[in-house]
């Protein structure tokens, strides 16, 4: 173990870490708005598969780093724009981020479809598939981020568990919130149309700097966190019209 306890393997595990962690915000929030869905007993068992899953599929992909970096090769051409694997990939999640987010909000506006007739509710083994769907988009950019932050796969293996361990400890409560609190489920699903446009755009080679992205989130979350608690001290205000 002594490689680990060497200066340069510390510090690329700490800032691979923190990194993980907070690309695994986007994985954990989108995870709480689908086991939501599900009867309050069986959410933190699908939270729960689905961290799991999430932390298997990143342990997969790194073990299987020369085929991650291979997607990077672009496969085709379209109008002039190369088209790699990768590429597909994220415009293939941002566009399923896209439809389901907007989906959500419709429900969320126009009433749940689930006390209208014939609808069908959301079983566990529904939820479950699309959880799968969404771990595999978003380890994909999680093992791209720990392959171009380190060289050694034994740390980048390390900083993914210790993402995850986080991830499982704030999963539950985290769960609790954002269910007991509807403005927070809206704005939630706003971020994933966010993630979704910026997945897409980085397909076509439209790099958004991360700063702005988690620079909006943070703002927004303040501004509600603002309004929440004016509301508890029953002075609802609106933070906008002043």
């Amino acid at each position: 173990m002594e490689w680990l306890f060497s200066g340069e393997a510390l510090i690329a595990l700490a800032t691979l870490s923190l990194l993980e962690i907070v690309l695994g915000i986007d994985n954990l929030v989108f995870l709480t708005i689908l086991a939501g869905k599900l009867p309050p007993e069986q959410q933190p068992k699908a939270r729960k598969i689905g961290l799991g899953l999430a932390l298997g599929m990143r342990v997969a992909l790194l073990l299987v780093i020369t085929w991650i970096i291979g997607l990077t090769r672009p496969l085709f051409t379209v109008l002039g724009q190369e088209i790699s694997g990768r590429d597909l990939i994220l415009l293939t999640g941002g566009l399923f981020l896209l439809a389901k987010a907007t989906t959500e909000i419709h429900h969320k506006l126009e009433g749940e479809s689930a006390g209208k007739p014939g609808a069908v509710k959301a079983t566990f083994g529904a939820v479950i598939t699309q959880i799968v769907l969404m771990d595999l988009i978003f380890s994909l950019d999680s093992v791209i981020t720990a392959v171009g932050m380190a060289e050694d796969i034994r740390v980048m293996i390390i900083a993914v568990v210790i993402a995850m361990a986080v991830m499982l400890a704030f999963a539950e409560p985290l769960g609790r919130f954002v269910q007991a609190h509807p403005t927070v489920q809206m704005l939630a699903l706003s971020f994933l149309l966010l993630i979704g446009m910026t997945l897409v755009a980085e397909a076509f080679e439209v790099h958004v700097s991360k700063g702005y992205i988690y620079f909006a989130m943070g703002f927004s979350v303040f501004v509600e966190v603002l309004n929440l608690r004016f509301s508890k001290k029953g002075k609802p205000v609106d933070l906008v019209d002043g």
